[in-house]
């Protein structure tokens, strides 16, 4: 399962760099993850300050 962003991320950024498939971007409003891209290895969820990536 991929991870998703929810609706609580504040567009800080700390999850993107640390995405080792790089399927993080910045979106209109939250970041997103690529679902094809993403390899379920959790270091978004680990990078992020408020808890928004979570598996899908």
């Amino acid at each position: 399962m991929a991870y998703v962003i929810k609706d609580t991320c504040i567009s800080c950024g700390a999850c993107e760099p640390e995405c080792p498939t790089e399927a993080i971007s910045a979106g209109d409003s939250i970041y997103v993850i690529e679902a094809d891209k993403c390899i379920d290895c959790g270091a978004c969820a680990n990078a992020c300050p408020v808890d928004a990536p979570v598996e899908a």
